[in-house]
Parts: C-alpha cells; sequence; structure tokens
C-alpha cells in the first residue's frame, strides 16, 4: 500500500518540518519513504509545501498528482490542493486562516482551529503538530505513537525541551478531530 500526503502553507508555518517528521516516523517504522520539499525564494511568508509518501513496497516514482491526504494551513493552499485530492481522500483545513469550507462533498474535510489550539496550548509555532495530530487520526498511515518517536529520535537535543508540548498538541490535534466530527 502507498500513502501520498501534501502539506503546504506560508514558510514559517512549519510545513517542511511536519513533511520531514512524517518521513522519519515512517522510515523509523520500517517504511519505505519519499519526502520532496518546494518553497519560494522568499522562505518566511512565501510558498512553501512538501509531498511525503509511504508505502509498504519500494516507491516508483516520488511524484504526486493526487494525494490521499492535504494539510492546507492557509487559503491558498487550499485552493491550490483541494481539486487534486483523490475522492474520499482527507483534507485537513487550517480553520484559523481560512475563511471557507471545502467545496468538495467527496473528501474527508476537517476544519481544525489550528493557530488558536497551538496558542491555547502554549506556543502557535505548534500549528503544524496540531493539524499533524488532526491528520494522523484521520489517515491511518501511521499512530501518533509513531511520530512521537520520531520527535524524540531526530529532533535535536537544542530542542528537547520542545517535546512534551510537541507531543501535547499532537494529541489535541487528534483529540480536537474525535470531540467534533465522530
Amino acid at each position: 500500500m502507498q500513502t501520498e500526503i501534501i502539506i503546504a502553507g506560508f514558510g514559517g508555518q512549519g510545513v517542511l518540518f511536519a513533511g520531514q517528521l512524517l518521513a522519519y516516523a515512517a522510515m523509523d517504522e520500517g517504511r519505505e519513504v519519499t519526502w520532496i520539499p518546494s518553497y519560494g525564494p522568499e522562505m518566511r511568508g512565501g510558498t512553501a509545501n512538501c509531498t511525503v509518501i509511504i508505502a509498504d513496497e519500494e516507491i516508483g516514482s516520488p511524484l504526486v498528482r493526487h494525494p490521499a491526504a492535504v494539510i492546507a494551513m492557509n487559503l491558498p493552499s487550499l485552493d491550490k490542493y483541494e481539486a487534486l485530492i483523490q475522492p474520499g481522500g482527507v483534507l485537513v483545513v487550517n480553520a484559523s486562516m481560512v475563511n471557507r469550507k471545502p467545496a468538495r462533498g467527496d473528501l474527508r474535510a476537517v476544519m481544525v482551529p489550528g493557530n488558536e489550539i497551538a496558542e491555547a496550548m502554549g506556543d502557535r509555532r505548534m500549528t503544524n503538530m496540531v493539524l499533524l495530530g488532526a491528520l494522523l487520526v484521520n489517515l491511518p498511515v501511521l499512530p501518533v505513537e509513531a511520530v512521537e518517536r520520531a520527535l524524540e529520535a531526530h529532533l535535536p537535543a537544542r530542542h528537547h525541551r520542545l517535546l512534551p508540548l510537541n507531543f501535547q498538541c499532537l494529541r489535541k490535534g487528534a483529540e480536537f478531530v474525535a470531540e467534533t466530527v465522530r
């Protein structure tokens, strides 16, 4: 089985980190993985996205045309990637930065106030973790615990003080979806 995911937003929102973390978690679980970052020359504030492919077998191509899931951290990302998602796919939208609901009715779309949840948890920079947690509860490609283990294993030691907050934000995103959607 192969699962293709796109994470998109503005530079500085942690888009690339969230994708890289997902890739590390899958790799640590013994899965085949590709992670391809893409960002504009302006970095912070410019466009940023990454594709992650997680598979049980060798991956034939790293290109993603119709992902199974998208995390859209802002309106331009929703506008760009909503139409590309496979029917029946998952769309996690940062409702804090998007002023419309998804147009497609054939997706499992989840509106998560990521910025507000992260701020309430203590750090707005954790919005990416909140949305990643929301994705994982909707797309059973990896358990949240695998991402937590990857954070612990791959986050530079100078940032280990942030591990508990990262864990809390991942779980809060998953809990938000479980409480509001199901």
